[in-house]
């Protein structure tokens, strides 16, 4: 499994969580205010799609790219260099005014993310051993769960006195926790390290886990249970994925609430999340059989998708609160789920570019939500488009769960069974089944903003 085999640097899963929590708070906080200033202005559904897929398209372009260079630098370099390089481009942004500019510094922030959110998801499992993974999923979730529940009040509080320029500024100053944690970090991945420094000298996963330090005999297409789990969360996220969109008119215009109510409403969501991180990890913790977390990410996708429709329903703003509430307890589910699948069934060599592709189908499918919505938007108003989305949902679910089945009841294939390296460290990996201990004699081991990765139902482990 490559985990370590040392006690769990809880301290570094601490300070990787405070780390994110930080910067997920700042990009709300500017998320939250440029759809503010946008339908403030008078922009159409358009307009808040064409930004949002401006901000998700590099995290699916560069997926390939960014992947490898989570697998194959040193991640303190990577989240030195690339969150002060963050910090930068969001100082320009809080001065830019053209359009085409903003659009632009948007991309180049979203391009950062891509590569420390593959980097940070790879770093949790080294961190820690197999059995303490649930837990240490639920503090990074939680961690950013406060953080997105931070940043939507406070953007309805600043936008209001102080226009976007200001929780943009905030945005370029939380970038510095993640050079603050790159440099703090004692667990370190990917780069050349001696492999007897072990765990706490940083070094190399890829050389202890995997001599050949490519982890190749892994491939997504030949792991049913991830290849299943990527396609339905993706095609769910593309069902329901407008109402990121959809919302700020639905709510502002449909239910006339005001800039506060549409940031607390936000915050409802994520502050579900927080008791939903939990409930997953202390049940996760009994799921001996990897076909259980694919259950329970098809499960939570189900209650996402039916409190979407139930949203449809309501006469006023508030009542969106408790039912965000709930939905984004199922988020957080989500989320443990899918992380500790991957970390349980991927290689230690491979598991930046299995994130970068799990985040890169979701963005896909959020990609897709942010047209549709967007362009039925014109034509549509916002009450039936959340009815459609979370009908859609609910029909994507109910498609998946015969394939998920078939997936489970999978036998391993006869070539993983001759060679079982060629799955990694540990044939169990490759199975359908519970996943091996790692090997006694094996060694140490170290293992959006305006993004959909920070959308509220993204499905993703918000790395």
């Amino acid at each position: 499994m490559s985990f370590t085999t040392e006690p769990s640097r809880w301290p570094d899963v601490w300070l990787a969580a405070t780390a994110r929590g930080t910067t997920i708070c700042g990009d709300f906080l500017a998320a939250t205010a440029l759809a503010l200033a946008l339908q403030g202005s008078g922009a159409g559904g358009l307009a808040v799609s064409g930004l949002l897929l401006a901000a998700t398209l590099p995290l699916v372009v560069l997926a390939p790219l960014t992947g490898r260079l989570a697998d194959r630098v040193d991640s303190r370099t990577l989240l030195v260099t690339v969150g002060l390089a963050q910090a930068v481009i969001c100082t320009l942004l809080a001065v830019a005014e053209h359009p085409v500019l903003v659009v632009g510094l948007v991309a180049l922030l979203a391009c950062g993310l891509a590569v420390t959110q593959p980097c940070l998801a790879a770093l949790l499992p080294a961190m820690v051993r197999p059995a303490d993974l649930p837990r240490a999923s639920a503090i990074s979730q939680n961690a950013v769960s406060l953080g997105a529940l931070g940043g939507p009040v406070l953007a309805g509080l600043l936008v209001g006195q102080f226009g976007t320029r200001v929780p943009l500024l905030l945005d370029a100053v939380t970038y510095l926790a993640l050079v603050v944690a790159g440099l703090l970090l004692r667990t370190r991945r990917g780069g050349r390290r001696p492999a007897a420094a072990g765990p706490a000298g940083g070094g190399s996963p890829a050389n202890q886990a995997d001599p050949s330090g490519t982890g190749m005999g892994w491939r997504l297409r030949r792991d049913p249970l991830m290849l299943v789990m990527v396609a339905s969360t993706a095609v769910v996220i593309a069902a329901i994925g407008g109402i990121n969109v959809i919302e700020v008119f639905f709510i502002r215009e449909t239910l006339h609430g005001s800039a506060t109510t549409y940031g607390l409403v936000g915050a409802a969501w994520m502050a579900g999340m927080l008791p939903g991180s939990w409930i997953a990890a202390r049940l996760a913790r009994r799921f001996d059989h990897d076909g259980a977390l694919i259950r329970g990410v098809l499960v939570t996708l189900a209650m996402c998708s039916l409190l979407v429709l139930l949203a449809a329903t309501v006469p006023t703003a508030g009542l969106l609160v408790p039912l965000w509430l709930v939905a984004g307890a199922a988020n957080g589910g989500e989320n443990v789920f899918a992380n500790l699948l991957t970390s349980r069934r991927v290689p230690e060599a491979m598991r930046g570019r299995a994130y970068a592709s799990y985040g890169a189908a979701v963005q896909g499918g959020s990609m897709a939500g942010y047209l549709i919505g967007g362009a039925l938007l014109t034509v549509v108003p916002p009450r039936p488009l959340i009815a459609a989305a979370g009908v859609a949902g609910l029909v994507v679910v109910l498609a998946f769960v015969p394939v998920v089945a078939r997936a489970v009841r999978r036998p391993v294939p006869d070539e993983v069974l001759r060679h079982p390296q060629a799955a990694g460290t540990d044939a169990g990996l490759a199975t359908s089944g519970r996943p091996a201990e790692p090997e006694p004699e094996a060694g140490d081991t170290v293992g959006s903003w305006l993004s959909a990765s920070h959308a509220r139902g993204s499905g993703t482990s918000s790395s």
